[in-house]
Formats: structure tokens, C-alpha cells, sequence
């Protein structure tokens, strides 16, 4: 899976570095091409020159070093990487990346590359657990940063702990695996809806939900990561953009239902993890409504089932719905299973910890339609999102067989 990647090594100035020289070999020998760039502190420890023999290119080490009057070496080789791997990874380096610091050559092509980005740590035990390496490491991954997380045995420190730079084998083979999810929903069309909708009442006043949209985005993070060509409808959130989505805003459910059935009929995985009004204000006002004594009473009228209709135009695709529920969740979540013609419905409790709206993180059961479910423990919503994909995909090939 890595032959012929164009791979950027960022070596960092720890004891560790000798390992890098191994994980440079072996990245040549499963076919890969491989630049690497150098710390000063990492050239106390190995010098350039071994780099050079092992890679068979040139290596980098100074900024201002311009090998080719042409061609601004930063830029051009974070351009030309598919990926970086930095192994090892300071706390120093860690904490640079992490507050958009460039002051030396790998600080600034890691800063001006699009290429997904591994970092291998590697540090004392007390470092690796100290709160401001916790908080950047943490700021790295919100970013879509990729970590491959240190081993635990002796330290050249002498401490006996977390904090050893993963083996090369251990790194190439987290690549390799990387590589391969990369492609596994290739020419799949994924439409997904995100985020809550906005009925309007009058020009300053509208009803809403909690809903924040993370949940979705996530998903359509991740199925684009897996190689799927990702529709995301979103209501209105304050959310980024994942990479290599195909994004379409819309306010009401109205707009929500229209998208998303004019995606449907070319789509083959189908994700509704909106949040939508089940009801929108029969009358709208093109003014500002005044206070008035007394009470106000608001006439409703009942906004498009988005999740049945879907069910109903079903062919081909696989349709996945959520339920976000206060009590008996896994009862009613499977009730709207059978409900609306789903294929799986990812079911929780909003009012748990760590889980629902607006947290970065969730805990969900995910029902299948032939009756088996899996609970996904508390973890990030990224997190989630991976594995209700593995989910899918795992349902996908079952079904094909």
C-alpha cells in the first residue's frame, strides 16, 4: 500500500532518532519515495549523511537553504508529500505545531502542507503525561492530526513507562493499514444531513434545537478519509468544511427534504443525523412581532417525515437514521428501525454523560435491521463516527454475500 507514496520523514532531536534511520529503510523497501527533513537537535543524535544513504535523496535541515533558485524548498516539498510522518516527536516540536509556530525547516513544511500528517511521540513519561503535552496533542487531533501512540517499557531517561518511540515496524504497518481504509468506500456516493434547521416565526424569531451538527460532520469526515464521494446537507452550523466534501447549506426542513431526495436516487450510503423540526409555524410574519398582554399561542403545522420518505424511495441504498431519545432509547430506536424502512439506526441517550448535542464526544448503540447491535463506549465523536462506518461497511459485505 505504500509504494509509491511520496513520504516526508520529519526527524526530531530526541535519542529515539536512531529508530528513524530503520523506519527510513523501511519505507524505501515497500516502495515508497522519502524526503527527510532534519532538526538541529536531531542531527546531534544521527547525521544527515545516513539519511541521505538510507532515503537516496537529499536532506533537509535549514530553511534558508535553497537547493534550487527556482523552487522555495519548504513549499515544494510540502506540496510534494502524500504524507508526514514525524518520528520521533519532541513535546518541543508537538507544542510548535500546536500553536502555529515555524521557526526551522520542519516546523515550516509541516505548517504549509495539506498532506495528512503522523506524529510519532516520543519523550520522558512525566512529558508525555504532562498537561500542556496533553492539551497540544489534543489540539493536533481536533485538527485531523494522526498519532502513533508510544510504547511502554524502559526509557533512556531511566524511567520505565509510556513514552518510547513505536517500533518502525509498528509505524509502517499503522500506514499500510491507513492506506488501505483509504480506498475501501472508493466510487461510493455517501449522503449525509447534519446539524438542526431553523422554522422561521418572524424576521428576529425562529424554533430550533441543540443540535450542533458535530455528529455529522464527523461521519462526513470520515467517509470522505475512507475514499467515498461525501454529500453533507447541513443546517446551520458553525462548523468547518472535512476535506473533499461536497457541502450544501440549507435553513428549514423544508430545504433539508428537498436536498436530500434530490441526492437520494445516486447515493448508496445514506446517513441522516440532522436534527429536524417535526414542526414549523403555520404563519410566519414579514415584521417583527410586538410584546402584547397576555399569553401567545403559536398554530403548528407538521414539517415533512425526511427519514419515511427516505425509507420509502429506498432501492439499493443503505439507510441509516439516528434516535436521539431521553428514555427507553434502545425500545424506541428500534420501533423507528421497523418504522421507516431503515437498514441500521444508531441510537442514544442525549441526557447521558459525555453524550448528545453539542459534546465532542458520544456514546451510542448501533441497531442492525436483522436485529443485532453493538454499543459504542464513550469516545470522541471522529471516534464514533469510525467505527459506525466499520459498522456499515462490515453490514455492506455481509449483505453482498
Amino acid at each position: 500500500m505504500l509504494n509509491g507514496l511520496r513520504i516526508v520523514l520529519g526527524v526530531t532531536g530526541g535519542i529515539a532518532a536512531y529508530k528513524a534511520c530503520a523506519l527510513t529503510s523501511k519505507l524505501v523497501q515497500k516502495g515508497a519515495e522519502v524526503k527527510v527533513i532534519m532538526t538541529e537537535g536531531a542531527q546531534e543524535f544521527v547525521t544527515p549523511l545516513t539519511f541521505q544513504a538510507l532515503s537516496r535523496n537529499p536532506v533537509y535541515t535549514d530553511t534558508f537553504d535553497e537547493k534550487d533558485a527556482k523552487e522555495i524548498a519548504h513549499i515544494d516539498i510540502a506540496d510534494w508529500a502524500d504524507l508526514f510522518i514525524l518520528a520521533p516527536t519532541t513535546a518541543n516540536m508537538i507544542g510548535k505545531i500546536a500553536n502555529g509556530i515555524a521557526d526551522d525547516m520542519l516546523s515550516t513544511t509541516i505548517l504549509a502542507t495539506e498532506a495528512d500528517v503522523y506524529i510519532a511521540p516520543a519523550m520522558n513519561v512525566h512529558m508525555y503525561a504532562h498537561p500542556a503535552v496533553i492539551r497540544n496533542m489534543k489540539t493536533l487531533e481536533s485538527w485531523g492530526y494522526k498519532f502513533v501512540e508510544p510504547g511502554e517499557g524502559y526509557l533512556a531517561c531511566g524511567y520505565v513507562g509510556k513514552g518510547r518511540l513505536e517500533e518502525p515496524e509498528t509505524i509502517v504497518s499503522v500506514l499500510e493499514q491507513d492506506q488501505a481504509k483509504q480506498h475501501v468506500l472508493a466510487g461510493k456516493k455517501v449522503l449525509i444531513s447534519a446539524g438542526p434547521t431553523q422554522e422561521k416565526i418572524d424576521p428576529v424569531r425562529f424554533f430550533t434545537n441543540h443540535s450542533s451538527g458535530k455528529m455529522g460532520f464527523a461521519l462526513a469526515e470520515s467517509a470522505a478519509q475512507l475514499g467515498a464521494d461525501v454529500t453533507l446537507v447541513t443546517g446551520p452550523v458553525t462548523l468547518d468544511t472535512p476535506a473533499n466534501v461536497d457541502r450544501i447549506d440549507v435553513v428549514t426542513a423544508q430545504e433539508m427534504h428537498e436536498h436530500m431526495m434530490e441526492h437520494f436516487p445516486e447515493s448508496d450510503i445514506v446517513i441522516k443525523a440532522a436534527a429536524v423540526a417535526d414542526y414549523f409555524p403555520k404563519n410566519t410574519y414579514d415584521h417583527k412581532m410586538k410584546k402584547a398582554e397576555g399569553t401567545l399561542t403559536i398554530e403548528m403545522d407538521r414539517t415533512t417525515d425526511i427519514l419515511k420518505e427516505l425509507g420509502r424511495a429506498k432501492t439499493n441504498q443503505f439507510l441509516v437514521g439516528f434516535a436521539a431519545e431521553t428514555n427507553s432509547p434502545l425500545e424506541f430506536g428500534k420501533k423507528k428501525l421497523v418504522s421507516k424502512n431503515l437498514d441500521a439506526i444508531i441510537v442514544n441517550d442525549i441526557q447521558a454523560a459525555g453524550s448528545g448535542f453539542r459534546s465532542d464526544t458520544n456514546d451510542v448503540t448501533y441497531i442492525h435491521k436483522d436485529g443485532k447491535n453493538k454499543h459504542l463506549a464513550l469516545a470522541t465523536k471522529k471516534q464514533i463516527a469510525n467505527q459506525i462506518l466499520e459498522q456499515i461497511i462490515s453490514d455492506l459485505k455481509a449483505d453482498a454475500t
